[in-house]
């Protein structure tokens, strides 16, 4: 109903539009309108009433709710169906709660806030109220489960090429799943599936985003290490503009993988990456070694040639890159 009210106001910006009128196009009394309203304006729309003329939307909310998600989607299909959130744990992890539903294809779960956060390895992803975007993607896609990690790769590709639209901003793709901006960690990215007998069930991708964290309220720990789009972006960030964006390119992507291959996909995450012929260390369960990172091969493994010459492929759930820093070593 409140969506059905807000599409009428959205109409008719420069003019009110009376009760009478809205109760009539839904069949529902006055009051009824009344209260959708004085509840839309606790949700944070400011709505005018004008005597004896009707309501005029001024103003919309700044969360990231499913009705202004929906007037700004440019997707066929993904983001379509939402389940918002003002605070969870973690949207991957509401996303499993309901995997086992019939989902549509290209759902969303987005919060205002993640209380538990996570990211690859377990590690955590501080995820403060209205600053930054966070939300999980559930899919049902007909790869194999072995190329499920995949998905990883598409959803950089997808995030950075809107990220990098606003002015000032240039991210690029640590390997598997960081974008960074100016050397430090913007988004995180955590792809989670459930798979049996060579069949995946769903797989859901979740994304956190620092749209405009502020450095005040970050830890001493995170400071140095963490950054925003706003530090860098010389305009205005609205984050429902910047996930509508990231969704048609999300699901852009995801029809190439299907129709054709990941082959496009894996050219175009190249031309975003900074871990491509760098000097890398990598941190593997049973051992810790150092070469240089030459290529990503069609299953969206980093291809790595060691000291001695050998040439490993590195697989993205197993191990840790971080640049080397050792002296006196030989990549070439």
């Amino acid at each position: 109903m409140r969506k059905r009210i807000l599409e009428i106001l959205r109409k008719n910006t420069s003019e009110a539009v009376s009760g009478e009128e809205i109760s009539n196009i839904l069949g529902v009394s006055r009051t009824a309108i009344w209260k959708h309203i004085q509840a839309l304006k606790n949700e944070g729309y400011e709505i005018e009433s004008v005597a004896k003329k009707g309501y005029v939307l001024k103003s919309v909310t700044n969360k990231m709710r499913p009705e202004e998600i929906a007037a700004k989607l440019k997707s066929k299909y993904f983001g379509h169906k939402v389940y918002y959130l003002d605070s969870v744990k973690s949207t991957n992890e509401f996303a499993k709660t309901i995997a086992g539903e019939n989902f549509e294809n290209g759902t969303i779960v987005v919060a205002e806030e993640q209380t538990g956060g996570k990211g690859r390895l377990s590690r955590g992803w501080y995820s403060p109220h209205s600053h930054g975007i966070w939300f999980s993607v559930m899919l049902k896609p007909p790869f194999l489960p072995q190329e499920a990690s995949k998905c990883t790769l598409l959803a950089a590709v997808a995030v950075v090429k809107a990220i990098n639209k606003y002015k000032g901003v240039n991210a690029v793709i640590k390997w598997p799943n960081d974008i960074l901006l100016n050397g430090k960690k913007l988004v995180g990215i955590l792809t989670e599936m459930s798979a049996e007998f060579g069949k995946i069930n769903y797989v859901i991708i979740g994304t956190g985003i620092n749209v405009s964290v502020p450095k005040e309220i970050l830890s001493e720990e995170l400071k140095p290490l963490s950054v925003s789009i706003a530090d860098c972006a010389k305009e205005k960030i609205d984050r429902v503009d910047l996930l509508t964006d990231i969704l048609k390119n999300m699901e852009d992507l995801y029809e190439i993988a299907i129709k054709d291959s990941f082959q496009p996909i894996l050219e175009e995450w190249k031309k975003y990456t900074n871990t491509l012929n760098q000097e890398v260390k990598v941190l593997a369960p049973d051992e810790t070694y150092y070469g240089k990172a030459i290529d990503i091969d069609e299953d969206g493994l980093l291809v790595v040639k060691k000291e001695d010459g050998t040439v490993v492929k590195v697989l993205a759930g197993d191990v840790s890159v971080r640049p080397a820093t050792a002296e006196g070593r030989n990549y070439q």
